[in-house]
């Protein structure tokens, strides 16, 4: 949560310079917005390359548990074509892109702002910045609703990381690899999809 609250922080101090004129990104000589992006797929890259325990320990689980992350990613792509019907000015592929991000606010806003523009990069930021949020503080009323896959399924790419002490609280430890295979796998599936939307 403090996580969750420090990000919407600084999207707000970056509201603030901006309309002041303290910070103008046209000023700069370069992409900045590209640079960004490429030092955080650098990291992305260094997190996904240096940690494969949690990948080996998945033999233990069910096989049919394995396919989690797939029906979170069919879930949302599903809810955001059927909302993106009832949101005038917007296209399916825009709604879609946005859905994409599965809670990963920083990559997916980024690539949505450098494809779509800042309009509906901000617009990502925050639906997915929300998407954590709402696990977060959720995640009891989520369990006891639809059983304890639910919260991770909720916390998409974020259930590796900022939202699995909430879920290994709520749904047990005997779910915290697979949420971190779940997270990880929706992570993975994060700057394809989303590209994949935006090029549409």
């Amino acid at each position: 949560m403090k996580g969750s609250l420090i990000i919407v922080g600084f999207f707000v101090l970056g509201i603030i310079f901006g309309l002041a004129g303290w910070l103008n990104v046209d000023s700069f000589s370069f992409d900045i917005s590209f640079i960004a992006l490429a030092l955080l797929m650098f990291c992305v890259g260094i997190g996904v390359g240096s940690d494969f325990s949690a990948l080996k320990s998945l033999k233990s689980q069910k096989a049919g548990l394995l396919l989690l992350p797939l029906v979170t990613i069919i879930g949302t792509l599903g809810g955001c074509a059927l909302v993106s019907l009832f949101i005038p000015g917007r296209s399916m592929s825009d709604v879609l892109a946005v859905g994409s991000g599965f809670g990963y606010y920083s990559l997916s806003s980024i690539f949505i702002t450098e494809y779509r523009g800042a309009e509906l990069g901000t617009v990502a930021l925050l639906a997915n910045i929300s998407r954590e949020i709402v696990t977060l503080l959720g995640a009891p009323i989520l369990y006891k609703l639809f059983g304890p896959l639910a919260p991770i399924s909720s916390g998409g790419a974020t259930s590796m990381d900022t939202t699995l002490p909430i879920i290994t609280s709520i749904s047990g430890k005997e779910f915290v690899v697979l949420s971190i295979y779940h997270g990880f796998v929706v992570d993975f599936s994060v700057p394809f999809l989303v590209t994949f939307f935006c090029s549409l």
